[in-house]
């Protein structure tokens, strides 16, 4: 049963995920001082217009700045691909080589964290990031991993069987036990 078979429940609207995606370029603005470093790269295909748009409202809030803007398959670096099959969403697109950089990965929900760990070994092909920075749109919980992400829209706890579905137009969640 897909997550459009379920009934859902609006966690955020388009009117705040606009605003969360402003505050956390504003977080990004203020702990990255030197923007001329910072590479933003959105996880394919969930993070990447999270991505687009975080490089936008930097742009917006600076005034002209513009920062480097990546997208990361992750598909061949998962350690579960043994358990389902490999599905490539997107190509890879770096614009610059990630030595030195720092890179703010994007992703739309933050779960158990094996995606980012397979994100973070896909970004070693690019080069060696001085950092590494997690920006998500909602984090879930029931991590596996110790991953934390150093930016979220909002925190939103959930069951593991949930489903969360994130786009421009809001952030949806559906249960099991819902479902009729």
């Amino acid at each position: 049963m897909s997550i459009v078979d379920k009934p859902s429940t609006e966690i955020l609207g388009a009117e705040d995920v606009s605003r969360a995606i402003t505050r956390i370029a504003h977080e990004i603005i203020e702990r990255n001082t030197d923007l001329s470093s910072v590479v933003i790269v959105g996880m394919q295909t969930g993070g990447t217009w999270i991505a687009e748009r975080l490089c936008e409202a930097i742009e917006r809030i600076t005034g002209g700045t513009r920062v480097p803007l990546g997208a990361v398959d992750i598909s061949m670096y998962r350690d579960d691909y043994s358990l389902r099959p490999i599905v490539l969403s997107a190509p890879t697109e770096i614009p610059v080589d990630l030595t030195e950089r720092r890179v703010v990965l994007v992703d739309d929900v933050l779960f158990t964290g094996r995606t980012v760990r397979a994100a973070l070994e896909a970004l070693n092909d690019y080069g060696r990031p001085r950092a590494v920075q997690l920006a998500v749109m909602v984090d879930r919980g029931h991590r596996e991993l110790p991953i934390r992400p150093d930016y979220v829209g909002k925190n939103i706890p959930t069951h593991p069987t949930d489903e969360v579905a994130v786009g421009s137009n809001g952030v949806f969640v559906s249960s099991e036990s819902e479902a009729v």
